[in-house]
């Protein structure tokens, strides 16, 4: 009889085409996926892949089967994500994802303690990113999101409007002068998202307006750019929400309208109406005058 385990090894090598890239992707041995892969093929008494001095490549056979065998992933994906959804509706916990900033500044608001006086059978648990979490596979039940998505599974509500401006440090200011405009931003170091955010609207923004211009840091992270800002080693484009509360960093210019982007409550349709979210997005839609100031400064 097949075992699952060993048909996962299969697609990993079917999908990264060696044994020790399939290792470091399922985190064992190069020995432990030959292993494996040996006992798959001894189980079925057939041949599925071949070593090449190039790699690893399936048989005609592997190949016919391979869409059989990524058909059953997915049915145990969706299964373990069954079990995941079941376990927290009976649990009653809401799995919120948002940027650090904003799940701090819910908390330090009183909305989450006033949430949880009106629901206490619930709990909220924070899946912190500005990068946005995969709602489909359930990595999250909700999410709080602003700028750009190609997720059009996704449903939900536009509840305020996320708004940047360009910030530097006072310090800054008084040793290397401000840039008045766009059109400075060449010549200020700057402070920006790294490289593999490429999708993010600032770093387009960035890339559109100061081409040539050097950057003195790059993060992964909102509150990355806003240490690096205070430290004084460059200009950053900011959320003004976060930039505003600031004291020791000053807003040059903006809004920037380029920037300028919905704020979203968002999940899956299959859990958007089971009772947790439900009463999470409820409580949200009611408090929207309340989140303004949180999420649009």
């Amino acid at each position: 009889m097949c075992d699952w385990n060993d048909l996962r090894f299969l697609l990993v090598v079917a999908d990264t085409g060696s044994t020790l890239a399939a290792a470091r992707a399922l985190g064992v041995n190069q020995s432990t996926v030959q292993r494996r892969l040996a006992e798959l093929e001894a189980r079925l008494g057939h041949r599925l892949v071949e070593r090449l001095p190039s790699g690893y490549r399936l048989t005609d056979l592997g190949m016919a089967v391979l869409p059989l065998a990524r058909s059953v992933a997915a049915a145990v994906d969706t299964f373990a994500q069954g079990v995941r959804d079941e376990g927290r509706a009976r649990g009653g916990v809401v799995r919120v994802t948002c940027p650090e900033p904003i799940a701090l500044r819910l908390n330090q608001s009183g909305l989450m303690d006033r949430f949880h006086a009106a629901n206490p059978s619930l709990a909220v648990e924070f899946v912190l990113s500005d990068k946005y979490i995969d709602l489909t596979r359930g990595e999250a039940d909700v999410a709080l999101r602003s700028g750009d998505t190609d997720d059009d599974i996704l449903v939900g509500r536009k509840i305020a409007e996320s708004h940047w401006a360009v910030y530097a440090s006072r310090d800054y200011v008084a040793r290397h002068g401000a840039p008045h405009s766009v059109a400075d931003l060449a010549r200020h170091p700057l402070i920006g998202f790294e490289e593999n955010m490429t999708r993010h609207r600032s770093v387009i923004w960035l890339r559109e307006v100061a081409p040539d211009a050097t950057f003195a840091a790059r993060n992964s992270s909102v509150l990355g750019l806003i240490y690096a800002a205070k430290a004084g080693i460059g200009v950053a484009a900011l959320p003004m929400p976060m930039g505003d509360a600031e004291p020791d960093l000053i807003r040059l210019f903006g809004p920037v309208p380029e920037l300028t982007r919905d704020w979203r409550i968002l999940a899956h349709p299959d859990l958007r109406h089971t009772a947790r979210v439900e009463a999470f997005f409820d409580f949200i839609l009611a408090e929207t005058e309340a989140l303004r100031p949180i999420l649009t400064g």
